[in-house]
């Protein structure tokens, strides 16, 4: 066996939430990457530790999921813990109960809360009640783990984040808010193509060019994928409609038909490009099966590292 304090120094977030990379920093993200990069070496050579022997994490879904259920509780298990799954219509959240009430009961319970929701607002009420760390699996507004996971990704095909090109073409949205900023925080250059309408959150984007003002890196949006994704490192593309939006479904065909990684838009990345994607695809929609079944493709390692950074962040924080 092998201690999972793997990392050589404490990166000193014990007990700290995790809704958004903005709270943290460059070291506390690298180390987390490090730590994440460890945990995985140790899992693929088959070592294991229990250091959250007897802690429980409860993990709130008011979205459903495949990689951030699986991950997190796979993850739990792996380090000695256990995890409990919430769907929001069994707590008495789905009764009415006060997110204030439904935060000092569970931190009676649980030695940590994750949720993934739809309201960053709702994270934030939870988190400010609770007495135990919350971690963010999901809201409209951000998606920091995921973020983790397309870093980890980069940096175990590239060999460096620092000075790398990342290019995302689609929705302005949570996934793209969440790799502005861990991009912005590691050196990574970042430039969101989308169409007009559907930019990022503007207070997201001034904030992303704040961190990458220090780290010496860029944050840029474009309404040109061909032009943004020349030269690129690497290209990620995320589904057109998210859960909530359905009703939106038929415009958002419409609005963002010039915006399919395809295999013409990706012959003007590198020849060696890195192809992303938080999954679930829609094969024919945001990206053709060519590219995304193909070699340069590393979704189901970018998928596979969901469990890794998961890890980290739980056993820092815990």
């Amino acid at each position: 066996m092998i201690s999972i304090q793997a990392a050589e120094k404490s990166l000193n977030i014990k007990g700290k939430d995790f809704l958004t990379l903005a709270d943290f920093s460059s070291e506390e993200i690298k180390g987390l990457l490090e730590k994440a990069k460890k945990l995985k070496d140790a899992h693929l050579q088959g070592k294991t530790s229990s250091p959250l022997k007897g802690k429980i994490l409860g993990m709130i879904f008011e979205k459903s999921s495949t990689r951030t259920r699986v991950s997190f509780e796979a993850g739990m298990i792996q380090l000695g813990g256990h995890a409990l799954y919430l769907n929001s219509q069994d707590l008495q959240l789905g009764r009415g109960e006060s997110i204030a009430d439904t935060a000092q009961v569970l931190s009676q319970y649980v030695d940590a809360i994750m949720i993934r929701t739809f309201s960053h607002e709702k994270i934030k009420e939870l988190a400010h009640h609770a007495t135990i760390p919350v971690i963010n699996g999901l809201t409209d507004l951000y998606h920091p783990c995921q973020a983790l996971a397309d870093l980890l990704t980069i940096q175990e095909k590239k060999g460096t984040l620092e000075g790398q090109t990342l290019v995302y073409v689609g929705d302005g949205n949570n996934v793209a808010h969440s790799l502005m900023i861990a991009s912005a925080k590691t050196g990574v250059n970042i430039t969101i193509a989308c169409p007009e309408g559907y930019e990022p959150d503007p207070s997201v984007l001034k904030i992303s060019k704040e961190f990458a003002e220090q780290s010496g890196s860029e944050v840029k949006v474009s309404h040109n994928a061909d032009e943004a994704v020349k030269d690129a490192d690497a290209i990620y593309t995320d589904v057109w409609t998210s859960m909530g939006q359905e009703a939106e479904n038929e415009q958002r065909l419409e609005d963002f038909a010039k915006y399919q990684v395809n295999e013409y838009l990706v012959q003007k990345a590198k020849k060696d490009f890195v192809f992303l994607h938080c999954l679930p695809a829609h094969r024919g929609e945001e990206v053709t099966a060519a590219v995304i079944d193909g070699s340069n493709s590393a979704v189901f390692q970018q998928a596979g590292n969901r469990l890794h950074v998961q890890k980290a962040v739980l056993s820092e924080i815990l």
